[in-house]
Formats: C-alpha cells, sequence, structure tokens
C-alpha cells in the first residue's frame, strides 16, 4: 500500500514547522537518502532525507505551508508495482484501542501481515528483494504493533533480531534497513528495559508567557501609528525560554575585570606567525579556550541542571551566543580544552557562518554546560546574561577599554580592561565554586601562555 511520508521532528523541541521548499515533484523516483524537501523549524531551515524508496505519488502540503504539525501527512510515497490509484482507492488504517498504533508505515496491521505479491515490490528500503514476502509485523509485550519497513522485517528475520528491542530513526520511530545495520543479534531483555525505562525528553513550550492580551495592549496605543510585526518559531521559542530561565532559575552574578594587555600582544605575535596559514584569532577565541581549561580545572562545575538530579560532563562542550537577523543561535564547540586556538577559530568562524544562514542541525546548536555572551564588539562595558536552561553558567563579556589601574607597588598607569559577569544558576554551583571557576577564566586570560602548556 502507498507510504505517507510525515512531517520530521527534526528536533527534540519541534512540534511544528513550515515546509519552505519541495525539492522534488511528482512523479519523481527517490532512493533512501534523497533529498526531499527544506523544513524551517524555529532555529533552522534543514534539508528533509526520503526513509524510504520509491515514487512521490502525491503531495499533500504545499512548499510555503507555515504551522505543519509534526506526524503530518506531507505527501504519499508509492512502491514498485502502484500507481496514483492505490492512493485514492487506499482504505484508511484500522486502530486498535489498545495499541496506539497510527499507520506510520502507511498500512494497517492486516496489510503488514499479508503476504506482499511477488511482483508489487515489498521493499520499501534501498536494495530490497522484490521477489520475498515481508515477514508480518512484530508487536510488543504490551500487544501494540512495532511499525518497520518491509526490507526491516527481513533483515530482522534472517538474522534473529527481535524488533521489539529495536529503535527506529524513521518518521514515528518506524524502523528502517539503517537501523539494523551491524546487528547481529537479538537484543536482550536488559538492554530492551533499558530501553524503555529511559526519560524522554520533554519538548520546550513555545508558549508565550501570560500576561496582557494583544487586544488589550493595542487599545492602549489606539491612534498611534505603529507596525505589527508576526512573530516567527524563533522568537516565540527565545520569549518562552528566556521567560522560564528568569522564573525558574535561581540566578546569582560574579564580576571581575580582566588586563589584557598580555593577550593583545600575545594574539598579535601568534596571528603574525599564523598569517601563511589564513588563520587569524580573535579575542572571542582565547575566551573560549580559557573557559573550557577552566571547566577542566574546576569539574564540579563543568554540569547542568537535570531536573532531579545534576550532570557533571567531562568534556568541556562550551556554546557561544552567535546574533543573526530576528534572534541568536548558540552553536556548541565540543571537546573546546582539547582543541588548539586555530582550530576552535576556524570552526567557530564555520559555525557562526551557518548560523546566520539558518542552517546549524539540532546536535550543533543544542547541549553544552556552559556559555559565552559577547557584546564587547558592541561598545558594550559590562551586562548580565541569562542562563540558558539546562546550562549551569554564562560568561558575559564586556569591551576591553583603556583605564588607569594601581600596580601592585602602588603605581598607577594605563592597561586595557576588560569586565566580565558571570551567571550562575545556584541549583548546580555554589558561590564558592563560582568564584574559584572565574578565577580560573581570569588567570588564564591574563597569561595566555599557560593555555598552550
Amino acid at each position: 500500500m502507498p507510504t505517507e511520508i510525515l512531517m520530521p521532528a527534526l528536533s527534540p523541541t519541534m512540534e511544528e514547522g513550515t515546509l519552505a521548499k519541495w525539492l522534488v515533484k511528482e512523479g519523481d523516483t527517490v532512493n533512501s537518502g534523497d533529498l526531499l524537501a527544506e523544513i524551517e523549524t524555529d532555529k533552522a531551515t534543514m534539508e528533509f532525507e526520503a526513509v524510504d524508496e520509491g515514487t512521490i505519488g502525491k503531495i499533500l502540503i504545499a512548499e510555503g505551508s507555515e504551522g505543519v504539525k509534526v506526524n503530518t501527512p506531507i505527501a504519499v510515497l508509492l512502491e514498485e508495482g502502484e500507481s496514483a490509484d492505490d492512493i485514492d482507492s487506499a482504505a484508511p488504517a484500522p486502530q486498535a484501542s489498545d495499541s496506539g498504533s497510527d499507520g506510520s508505515d502507511g498500512s494497517s496491521d492486516k496489510a503488514a501481515e499479508k503476504p506482499a505479491p511477488k511482483d508489487s515490490g515489498s521493499g520499501a528500503d534501498s536494495g530490497a528483494d522484490s521477489t520475498t514476502a515481508a515477514p508480518a509485523a512484530p508487536r510488543n509485550s504490551s500487544g501494540e504493533r512495532v511499525f518497520a519497513s518491509p526490507l526491516a522485517r527481513r533483515i530482522a528475520a534472517d538474522k534473529g533480531i527481535d524488533l521489539t528491542g529495536v529503535k527506529g530513526s524513521g518518521p514515528r520511530g518506524r524502523i528502517v534497513k539503517a537501523d539494523l545495520e551491524g546487528a547481529s543479534a537479538p537484543a536482550s531483555a536488559d538492554s530492551a528495559k533499558t530501553d524503555t525505562a529511559a526519560p524522554a525528553a520533554a519538548p520546550a513550550s513555545a508558549q508565550m508567557p501570560a500576561g496582557p492580551s494583544a487586544d488589550a495592549v493595542a487599545a492602549m496605543y489606539e491612534g498611534r501609528e505603529y507596525q505589527e510585526i508576526k512573530l516567527d518559531g524563533m522568537r516565540k521559542t527565545i520569549a518562552a525560554r528566556l521567560t522560564e530561565a528568569k522564573q525558574t532559575v535561581p540566578h546569582f552574578y560574579l564580576r571581575r575585570d580582566i588586563r589584557l594587555d598580555p593577550l593583545l600582544k600575545f594574539r598579535g605575535e601568534l596571528n603574525a606567525q599564523l598569517e601563511s596559514r589564513g588563520v587569524k584569532l580573535s579575542v572571542n577565541d582565547f575566551i573560549i579556550k580559557a573557559c573550557a581549561l577552566a571547566l577542566q580545572a574546576v569539574p564540579a562545575a563543568n554540569a547542568v541542571w537535570a531536573g532531579d538530579r545534576v550532570l557533571q560532563l567531562k568534556p568541556s562542550d562550551v556554546a557561544v551566543a552567535v546574533a543573526i537577523e530576528g534572534g541568536l543561535f548558540t552553536p556548541v564547540l565540543k571537546d573546546a580544552d582539547a582543541k588548539s586556538l586555530s582550530t576552535l577559530s576556524t570552526e567557530m568562524k564555520d559555525l557562526a557562518a551557518r548560523a546566520r544562514d539558518r542552517k546549524l542541525a539540532p546536535g550543533e546548536y543544542q547541549g553544552g554546560t556552559f556559555a559565552i555572551s559577547n557584546l564587547g564588539m558592541f561598545g558594550i562595558d559590562n551586562f548580565d546574561a541569562v542562563i540558558n536552561p539546562p546550562h549551569g553558567a554564562i560568561l558575559a563579556v564586556g569591551a576591553g577599554v583603556k583605564k588607569p589601574v594601581v600596580g601592585k607597588d602602588g603605581e598607577l598607569s594605563v592597561a586595557t580592561v576588560m569586565s566580565v559577569t558571570l551567571s550562575v544558576d545556584h541549583r548546580v554551583i555554589d558561590g564558592a565554586l563560582g568564584a574559584e571557576l572565574l578565577q580560573h577564566i581570569v588567570e588564564n586570560l591574563e597569561n595566555p601562555m599557560v593555555m598552550l602548556a
């Protein structure tokens, strides 16, 4: 039977998206891995790949459509031997009241259990054997159907793999060929139990915070000229998450001044040597490295709040705020403590460029334990940043400015001073621990050669 292609969840928090552009048209033949469409989430425009092979029989959602809910059918895929007539004649998949199944592979339980005709091409994955019928769809211990493509069911039967212990990567968790690659034995009861017991990530609400209604606010400005700007998904998400952060995260703030003159001199010397390689280090690259090493020096601060526990990470995954039109991203530099300054610089430039084009994958802007927000380039001397949950802290970085300073010998001089503020989640990091973390950041930046040791 024809298979519905569903609106995918391209990130754990995605609930709906915009179908920006179709990359295929009706009648096109597609294989697993082919690009089908460009989909806009609240954070990025991402390409959606085909899971199965077949022919695009019908496009159900026009490009440019906004607010398309996750798991909404957006197109119909025909297998070999099927035609557009099969779409109209296909009956809706019956749903058992105790199974909660939604027919994610476009067929009913009864149809899935019936052997496919030898000339119809039962395989939905690339390389399907059209002469062998797919085994019946398995069910878990609760009687719920486990959705899998025909080829995946045959591979599982050949290898003796229990599909009830396999986590599918297809639409609505459907198991496809790629999920079985490398598998050679049935999943153990213990591993299956572990998988089912794992808590699901709760999607972040994108609802606006409570307050005066739109009509009430508009009434205040009756008779005044204004322009009404529609909120996009990113702005709604920013509003919801930062409201949540200020209402639920107990912030406290630690401030320090950092003398930058040794770092600026050292940076100039390094850039002169790296010029032939096309690498130019920024002050921000040193700040990223300094924070990453500080998190290694104070491992208890390299942590996030996880509801009823604290997760302490071993690598230093540092997020950096990047301003884009209409909002911001916080791409994450993973294992920043183990990377050279030149590698961090190159990686940061790439992430920032793709962030501005909204081309980042969710895995590139989710995670991390610590964030940096640098407004120094805008002339801001100092500010307090809002923690991005579940991070334990965020460093707000101001501009480096010339100031009079008093040396250890009491002599007055002029130095380039940068003010920083560390916003800390008190549930994760206490005052003394936060002060220790900030002290290591200051020492790294005031003695930059130490970061190369």
